[in-house]
């Protein structure tokens, strides 16, 4: 049996300490929780809000995120592409998500402000029309990702091959075009 939660708030709880069960979260905000290293298998959270939370390296296998919006939150590590993908629906501003994975989901539309993306892999993602404004991108794997209408305003240290992915009406600022130029040897003054 599944314990179920609707319209509560959580502040400053460290949700490590306590042997956890599959719970599923309704249009519950999470301020200042530990989640770090946690196993959250088979959690759902729903229309949920998390602000200054860690989640590094929890384990989020089977996790369902639907509609939930992260701000200013720890997620290093977190394997995104073993999460529940039925209505996976996210947000992210001003979060660390570095060494984070995204490997082969249907993401279009994500929004990523302001956010540390430090060697996250997006290979084989759908991030058609997603936004990456004031992003840092630095060591970010792309790859056969689907990146339509896409917009990296802002966003610094990229690196990608146009050829190896979709690109058509994504949008980059103008210091970004040696990351795009890198494969060609081109140097840009």
């Amino acid at each position: 049996m599944t314990i179920y939660f609707c319209d509560e708030t959580y502040k400053g709880i460290d949700f490590t300490a306590d042997d956890v069960q599959p719970v599923e979260y309704e249009n519950c905000e999470f301020v200042d929780c530990i989640f770090a290293g946690t196993n959250l298998q088979a959690f759902s959270f729903e229309d949920c809000s998390f602000k200054s939370c860690d989640f590094s390296n929890a384990g989020i296998q089977n996790t369902a995120f639907k509609n939930v919006k992260f701000s200013s939150c720890k997620l290093i590590g977190l394997q995104f592409d073993t999460c529940n993908p039925f209505l996976l629906a996210f947000s992210f501003d001003s979060c660390i998500l570095n060494y984070a994975s995204f490997y082969q989901l249907k993401i279009p539309g994500t929004s990523f402000s302001n956010c540390m993306l430090l060697e996250t892999d997006f290979t084989e993602t759908d991030l058609s029309k997603a936004t990456f404004n004031g992003c840092n991108l630095g060591g970010a794997m792309f790859g056969n990702t689907k990146l339509e209408k896409a917009d990296f305003s802002g966003s610094i240290d990229i690196v990608l091959d146009p050829d190896q992915n979709h690109l058509t009406g994504a949008a980059f600022d103008l210091e970004c075009l040696p990351g795009l130029l890198l494969k060609h040897g081109i140097k840009i003054n």
